[in-house]
């Protein structure tokens, strides 16, 4: 897996009014998926408390059963564990049609909230584009899938592209795939564990920097995790984006109920991630302005250690070093020693250098 060169780097791409990148907050994507089950108006209830909790999108995913599964494909075990027996007539009861998403576009437009959607195929990415999306997500289980990368790349959109279960090779010839395709410059790239749920302990938030400095791109994470202060913890790591799976209700039948957030979570999520992002600050290293109050009373200066007579030479035996720290600084105790002292200066008090000569 070869490391990108300097002039390669891309520090942030433009999804909407956006920056997403280097410097800027974290893009917080509120995975609404398939736990609408089906249903337009939950999916615009969806829409609704992700906005409300502070998210900056919503994701939904667009498919077409017949062309994603085929008849023989068995559901993983998770969606077993929820009571599909065929992964084609599961994803038949998620499916939402063209007037549906329609619906939902237009109502994330209304609440102020960028509408993203993942495709599964090249079909999938013209629903999207008759949307007028302003980015497009793929799924990890579709990075090494060319159709869909070329498809995808050839809107001219900014791509959001997930890692989980892809091999370091697999992910350096996909990145390489979508540069070829003119795609480069407008890449964000996500570590994911592709688990439902990923243990914590395997969560391995390194590899988002990791992302980043091999490829040259923005990168964040795709939390498949229960937990959300993660969320603070990722960001801390460098995350520029945070997507997170969640609902309205984890009883409900769906496949994905089970390990997304519940609603006050979503809004602990969103809320551990912005004061992450706060705490994060600048890198800037030097005295703040907060800082000056307890600068000058915790540091020390030249005292007088003894009474000095004007006109007597400053020997280290006359000088002392106290609080607070507001009068000459400790390193300028050689510049003050063999001078002479212009006046009186009584003892246990602060050198200044109009004192001297």
């Amino acid at each position: 897996m070869n490391t990108i060169s300097g002039e390669q780097q891309v520090e942030t791409v433009r999804i909407g009014t956006r920056l997403v990148g280097a410097d800027q907050p974290t893009l917080i994507v509120a995975e609404a998926g398939v736990n609408h089950d089906g249903s337009v108006d939950r999916a615009l209830r969806l829409v609704d408390f992700a906005h409300e909790a502070g998210a900056d999108v919503v994701k939904f995913q667009v498919f077409q059963a017949s062309e994603l599964a085929s008849a023989q494909a068995a559901p993983a075990q998770y969606q077993r564990d929820r009571g599909a027996t065929s992964q084609r007539e599961m994803l038949r009861r998620l499916e939402l049609s063209d007037a549906d998403f329609a619906r939902i576009r237009e109502h994330c437009a209304a609440c102020g909230i960028e509408f993203l959607a993942t495709p599964f195929g090249p079909h999938d990415v013209q629903r999207l584009t008759a949307l007028d999306v302003r980015a497009i997500k793929i799924a990890s289980a579709d990075l090494t899938d060319t159709r869909l990368l070329s498809s995808a790349a050839g809107t001219g959109l900014p791509l959001i592209v997930s890692t989980g279960a892809a091999s370091a090779e697999e992910i350096g010839v996909a990145v390489a795939q979508l540069r070829d395709y003119g795609a480069g410059e407008r890449l964000i790239l996500l570590h994911c564990v592709s688990g439902y749920p990923a243990p914590l302990e395997l969560a391995n938030l390194r590899a988002i920097d990791t992302l980043r400095q091999t490829f040259g791109v923005p990168a964040g994470f795709s939390d498949h995790t229960e937990s959300v202060e993660i969320a603070g913890w990722a960001v801390a790591g460098g995350a520029c984006v945070l997507e997170k799976h969640f609902t309205l209700d984890r009883t409900l039948p769906g496949p994905d109920q089970a390990m997304s957030l519940g609603p006050s979570e979503l809004v602990e999520y969103v809320a551990i991630a912005r004061q992450a992002e706060s705490a994060r600050g600048t890198g800037a290293i030097g005295c703040t302005a907060f800082e000056n109050a307890v600068r000058s009373a915790a540091r020390k200066s030249i005292v007088a250690a003894t009474t000095i007579r004007a006109g007597a030479v400053i020997t280290p035996e006359l000088l002392t070093l106290k609080r607070p720290g507001d009068g000459l600084g400790p390193n300028e105790v050689d510049r003050l020693i063999g001078r002479r002292a212009r006046c009186d200066i009584d003892a246990d008090t602060l050198i200044r250098w109009e004192d001297v000569q």
